[in-house]
């Protein structure tokens, strides 16, 4: 499926999308993208879709051609206290906020969305897989997130960030069952499947 340059008529239109929502370790990041109404890029898709290797290509090309990208982490401890959703709509915030142009219409990956300023905004299902900007998005999160999770790797190799990015995997809950959890890990959510009792 051909991907869409925008949804509105408006000319700065920004999309938005986050990376590492369902982690256990690490924070959310959220990435904002204006791109030219020119840009085109056939290989440029959901990053979900896309291999690593075609994510870290792809990173440079958005970021050159992009009228503007900003990133941004919410990290453990705020997650833990704004719970998962509120973080991710704040990490996409601040995304907006560090924007050098200012967007004048918003487009949202997912269906959860809180007002920015007073710029209109639209969340779309799967908008990752549908418009361009979120697709940028989606891939400048993640390949910022995935750097951040390989670097905190080198603390504590034991969990192997560098390979799960602090998803369940079965690797990872059992590293926690066996080494206990560190200061990078959501103490707010349920690290460890109900039969294994981890005292925090």
């Amino acid at each position: 499926m051909t991907l869409k340059i925008q949804f509105s008529s408006f000319d700065l239109e920004c999309g938005t999308d986050e990376a590492g929502r369902g982690c256990l370790a690490g924070p959310v990041t959220a990435a904002a993208v204006i791109l030219p109404q020119s840009f085109n890029n056939k290989k440029l898709n959901d990053s979900k879709q896309l291999s690593e290797k075609n994510r870290n290509l792809l990173k440079p090309i958005i970021e050159t051609e992009a009228l503007s990208f900003a990133v941004h982490h919410i990290f453990e401890s705020e997650i833990d206290t704004i719970n998962i959703l509120n973080a991710s709509i704040k990490a996409m915030h601040h995304s907006i906020d560090k924007l050098k142009i200012t967007p004048n219409y918003i487009i949202v990956d997912g269906n959860k969305f809180k007002p920015y300023r007073d710029i209109q905004h639209k969340t779309i299902i799967k908008g990752d897989s549908k418009y361009l900007s979120i697709a940028a998005a989606s891939i400048l999160a993640k390949t910022y997130r995935d750097e951040y999770m390989k670097k905190i790797h080198e603390e504590f190799p034991m969990y192997n960030w560098k390979q799960n990015k602090g998803y369940p995997t079965k690797e990872h809950r059992a590293a926690i069952k066996e080494f206990g959890i560190t200061k990078y890990h959501r103490k707010s959510f349920r690290l460890l499947p109900e039969q294994y009792r981890l005292d925090l």
